[in-house]
């Protein structure tokens, strides 16, 4: 190949490369085509009916929680006062009894015969007592006429004096077995209602045997311990509400005695709470939540605790205005216990009847769009 060619075919790159560069750069010079832009529809917080509160005005109390077991004030253990066998058990568990009312009957035969013992044994004295009444007469008369020695009238009055220790001797043996007798009929020391019942008819008894249990359900007492830490709160005559299960409302009682001792173990303090129980709703042995109040206020505005959030040392809530989310700043009192559960103090920076989310969900965007959702259908 001659030199000419070589020329020739190194010009035709050159030209080859030019054209592609000019190519190249005219692509980047054409205008870039337009990019649809999609907007991102906005969030929408979604709530449920029970994520909402309202701050309503109402009693706010600041409590001591306390638990513990009822029972009842008055409550007796009917026991047996003498030995023998039961004739009769008139009562079951659960009875009603009033004061004074017949529950059981014992063999009476023993004791009855006790008592013709000691009327025998009285009538006898009583016919010593006569004899010795009357030689004791007539030795005082003859001692004055000077027939017989001043020994032998002092033999004779002590022989009366020993026939009427004998006589006094008989009435209280007689009294003694006709309480006995009278003992064998066991009667209801109160008014109330028999809890338990140990005993059955044929069974045979010794005395203080435990026989029946009565309970009066009129006034009933929450025994609950308080820590020591706490116990300097707690004073005679402070209400304490009183929730049971099984009851829908709470019942009312107050702080009636205070132990001055600690329990042994536990280190705390036992607290009487005394709660009138009319219409006999609470039972002995009861399990009872109670709440006693150290503060009240009567018509504070009042939301759930756990709508409270904090930044630093300011609170706040966010509330639902024109179906947006808002942000309260607010001024904190009372913490305690309202109709609802547990809530705060507002005093200022929230109106009544305001919408509130009640629970801390973290960080919520002021002007965020809010659904409430329909409640779920059970």
């Amino acid at each position: 190949m001659t030199l000419s060619f070589f020329k020739r075919r190194s010009v035709l790159i050159v030209l080859l490369v030019l054209v592609l560069l000019i190519a190249f750069m005219a692509l980047r010079k054409r205008p870039a085509a337009p990019v649809a832009v999609v907007e991102k529809p906005a969030q929408v917080l979604e709530f449920l009916p029970g994520d909402i509160a309202v701050a309503q005005v109402e009693a706010l109390r600041q409590v001591l929680p306390m638990s513990g077991a009822l029972r009842a004030l008055n409550q007796v253990a009917v026991k047996a006062k003498v030995a023998g066998e039961v004739k009769e058990v008139l009562v079951r568990a659960g009875e009603a009894v009033t004061l004074g009312q017949v529950l059981i009957r014992m063999d009476t035969s023993e004791y009855q015969a006790k008592v013709e013992q000691a009327k025998g044994s009285l009538v006898a004295s009583r016919g010593q007592l006569d004899i010795a009444t009357k030689s004791r007469d007539n030795n005082l008369a003859l001692l004055d006429k000077g027939f017989i020695s001043r020994n032998a009238f002092d033999n004779a009055a002590s022989q009366f004096d020993i026939a009427k220790a004998n006589v006094d001797t008989a009435r209280g043996a007689l009294d003694v077995a006709q309480k006995a007798l009278n003992d064998t009929v066991i009667k209801a020391p109160m008014a109330g209602l028999v809890s338990t019942r140990t005993i059955e008819p044929g069974e045979k008894v010794s005395v203080d045997n435990k026989l029946l249990d009565v309970v009066d359900l009129r006034q009933m007492e929450l025994e609950a311990p308080v820590p020591t830490a706490d116990i300097l709160k707690v004073k005679l005559g402070q209400e304490v509400q009183v929730r049971v299960e099984g009851l829908p409302d709470a019942v009312a009682g107050k702080v009636v005695r205070i132990n001055p001792a600690t329990q042994s173990g536990s280190r705390s303090i036992m607290v009487y709470v005394r709660i009138d129980n009319p219409d006999n709703l609470l039972r002995a042995g009861m399990f009872a939540d109670a709440s006693l109040t150290l503060d009240k206020r009567d018509a504070v505005l009042t939301v759930p605790t756990t709508a409270i959030q904090n930044e630093g040392d300011k609170a706040y809530v966010y509330t639902i205005e024109n179906g947006k989310l808002a942000r309260h700043n607010v001024v904190t009192g009372l913490r305690g216990v309202d109709s609802k559960g547990n809530a705060v103090e507002i005093s200022s920076g929230l109106q009544g009847g305001a919408r509130i989310v009640k629970a801390n969900l973290g960080n919520l965007n002021a002007g965020t769009p809010v659904k409430i959702l329909p409640a779920a259908k059970e």
